[in-house]
Formats: structure tokens, sequence, C-alpha cells
């Protein structure tokens, strides 16, 4: 190997470009397989000397499945709930696969569900949208009066505030669908909260905009509703209509839901039907005795919308053991940040003693989920794999004691601490507490 095919890596002690890094697989393979290696000519695999039962007869049509589904190879994954984190499913929460993704759009169908009275079935053509309260006109629309408007694609995350909750006083459960899984990112089609309200009129408020509200309500029996500056209303708010270029999913709120960039998930609020302007916050139970931040005084953070930035390696991880044994292994995660673009994630393999910069697969996009890989060659003893995200703010994500020692744990919401994975020498993974 020459020296344009090496870079550093101080954790692992050597490091590869892509030329390097096969050909050090293939050595690696070649030791890994043994004897049986050498004698590979005088037992030729079957898989490749012979014609497999898939070469010999026909596939299923066209017309097999005639809405895409995944192949059974890959019936494992899916979204999973905890059965003793809620009383039932009705008001509940399932996980999103994270695990066993790659890039950085969740499909649709693994995308984590969190219900408060469950996914209500509403057709479109029994769709209403009431805009009312302090603007020039109440007004209602249909679905298809929203299809008339001019619309935007914005990929955005979708985090619940709970997210990790359950670790706040330690390591709990184990893999990282589990303990980050309440996420999802999506590109959203719709319309900008902006043009719904000024069709409605906004006029009349003048320079007050700064001191107004929205409350935003669902159609379900729940009736879950939350206040929205009106400031960040017409921001960047958008009434969405699509999901990954599909119609919304029942769970995720068929036919229109909100989306609220960046801020926790229980405002995105589904099956949306009203958004009244107002002087003040409503205070409803959804932001008043849920969805603050008790500390360790008894006191409550209150208004505590911004989801901060957050990592976690979803490869290895638990779920995703290494199989491989030794050699090029590639590390892989996903990084987060309600207050704009990821722009550097670090990984530590021995809990935070000595980081990494890892590459990003593309440029973070604001208030969207990025992809980041770090390609090392493992020599088979154990790891404490750790990911650090930094924003296009400055903010660096923290440790776990970092969030105690000023909130305590007390909390629910709002854990973005550094998740740790033990890796064992036999490439098994679990969820530990290093912190620092």
């Amino acid at each position: 190997m020459d020296e344009k095919e090496r870079h550093a890596t101080p954790a692992t002690g050597t490091g590869y470009s892509r030329r390097g890094f096969l050909r050090a697989g293939a050595a690696a393979g070649a030791m890994a397989a043994g004897a049986g290696a050498a004698r590979a000519d005088q037992q030729p695999d079957p898989l490749i000397t012979e014609v497999q039962s898939w070469a010999q007869g026909w596939g299923d049509g066209v017309d097999a499945t005639p809405y895409g589904l995944p192949i059974e190879f890959e019936s494992d994954v899916i979204r999973r709930n905890v059965g003793w984190l809620t009383a039932d499913v009705i008001s509940s929460i399932n996980f999103t696969p994270i695990h066993a993704l790659d890039g950085t759009i969740t499909p649709t169908g693994c995308a984590f569900e969190r219900h408060h009275s469950g996914a209500i079935e509403l057709k479109k053509e029994d769709y209403r949208l009431m805009i009312n309260g302090l603007v020039d006109k109440p007004l209602v629309f249909t679905y298809e009066d929203l299809e008339r408007f001019p619309r935007e694609n914005r990929t955005y995350f979708l985090e619940c505030a709970a997210n990790s909750g359950m670790e706040w006083a330690g390591a709990q459960l184990n893999g990282a669908q589990f303990t980050q899984g309440m996420i999802h990112n999506m590109q959203y089609s719709g319309i900008p909260l902006r043009t719904l309200l000024e069709e409605a009129g906004i006029t009349n408020l003048g320079d007050q905009i700064k001191d107004k509200w929205v409350y935003v309500e669902g159609a379900d029996a729940s009736s879950n509703g939350r206040s929205i500056p009106l400031e960040k209303a017409l921001d960047d708010c958008l009434v969405a209509i699509k999901a990954n270029g599909e119609a919304l999913r029942k769970e995720h709120g068929y036919p229109v839901r909100l989306v609220v960039p960046g801020w926790e998930g229980n405002m995105w609020v589904k099956w949306l039907r009203r958004i009244e302007v107002t002087d003040e916050a409503v205070q409803s139970r959804e932001e008043t005795s849920k969805y603050t931040d008790t500390l360790a005084d008894g006191t409550s953070r209150k208004w505590t919308w911004v989801m901060d930035a957050k990592s976690v390696v979803t490869s290895p991880s638990p779920q995703m053991p290494i199989k491989h044994g030794k050699g090029p292994l590639v590390i892989t995660g996903m990084a987060w940040s309600g207050r704009g673009a990821i722009t550097k994630v670090d990984v530590s393999i021995d809990g935070g003693a000595n980081w990494q910069e890892a590459r990003l697969a593309e440029p973070g996009v604001d208030k969207a989920m990025s992809r980041f890989y770090l390609d090392i060659d493992w020599d088979g003893s154990e790891m404490f794999l750790q990911s650090r995200a930094t924003d296009a703010t400055g903010y660096v994500q923290p440790t776990k004691d970092a969030l105690r020692a000023i909130r305590g744990e007390n909390s629910v919401y709002h854990n973005n601490g550094i998740q740790t994975w033990w890796v064992k020498e036999n490439g098994e993974s679990e969820n530990v507490e290093v912190s620092s």
C-alpha cells in the first residue's frame, strides 16, 4: 500500500482508501476462510456452478403486487412497539427500524407512529380545514381546495419529544430502534401555512405578529391541539398532503397533517382540522401537563419546542451485530438538528477518549437527517461506540451527564445525550452508559 492509499485514523491505528480498503478486505476474507479457501478448487461453490431454482422457471408477473411490498427476506425490517411502555396500543408509540435502514429517507411503511386516540379513517371527500380567530375572514377549505394552491416539496425529520426518554436514568432498551427510533425523515409536499393564513387575512394584526399565536387541532377523538407562535407558523410550517411522493398514510394523518420543521413531533398535528389565530397560547393539556420538562427541583421547563442536535450509530448496534469478524468495518448512523443542518459528526470507538471525524454522505440539509459513515479496520477487540453531532449553529451534542447536571433525571423529553454501544469481541453489542 502506498502513501496515496493511506489516511490517518488515530483511534484504529490504520486507515484505507477505497482501493486499499477493498484489497485489505480480500486478504481478511482469505484469512477468515483459512483451509476452506484452499479447498475451494476441489469443492466448487454450487451457488456458482449449478443452476439454481430461481433461474429455472418464471418469476412473478407485473401484477403480482399492485402496490409493491418488501421481499420476504426483509420481513424483519418493521416498526416495533414495547408492550410495557403504555397501557394499550391506542394511545401509544412504535419505533422506526433505523438500525436496518441506510440513506436518509425513511420508507413510509417503516416510519414510526404516535397516536393519542388511535389512527382514524377520514376520507378526502369528508375533509375540512377551518381557519378562524383573529383573521380578516374565517375560511373553510376542502381537500380539493388545498390541491389548487401552489405547493412545495421539503424534506424534514420528525422526532417525538420523548425519543430516548427512557434513557434519562441510564441504559434501558437494547437496540437503536428502541432507544432512538421515535423518528423519521421524509419528503413532504404541501402548502406553506403562511399561504393559507394570508388567504384568510392577517393584515389586521399589523406589527403585533410577534405577540400572536395559532392553535392547531386534529380531527381525531383526542382533539390533540398545540399552540404555536405565529412567527413560526409564518416561517416554515407546511400543511402537507403528501409524503415521500404519495398520499399520507392513515397513521401519519391522512389526508392532511401539519409539518413544524425542527420542533417536537407532538406539534405536527395529524388529521389537521382547525387553525385558530389567538392573542395568547391556549395552554392545552398537551402543552401543560404533558410535553414539559420537569427539573430536579420539581419545576418544569415550558415551550421547549426545538429538537437539539443528536446522532446515533445504527450499525454496529445491538440489533446489527458484526458477523464477518475482523477486518474492514463500516460504521454508520444518522444525525439531525432542529436548529439547522448537520455540519459534522465525530465517532469514537473508545467511549469518547478519542474522536474521528466521520464522512457525511452528502452536505447537511436544514432540519433534515444526515447519514454518516466511518470506515475502519476492526481488530476484533471490544469497542465503546459513540457518535457526536455538530450543527450549523456550532452546537455540539452533549453527554448524558452534561444534560443531567442541568436538568436532573426527572425528565422524559428532549434527551439528546450521546448514546453508547458496547461492541464485544464476538461482534454482539449492548446498550451501556459511558458518560463524562
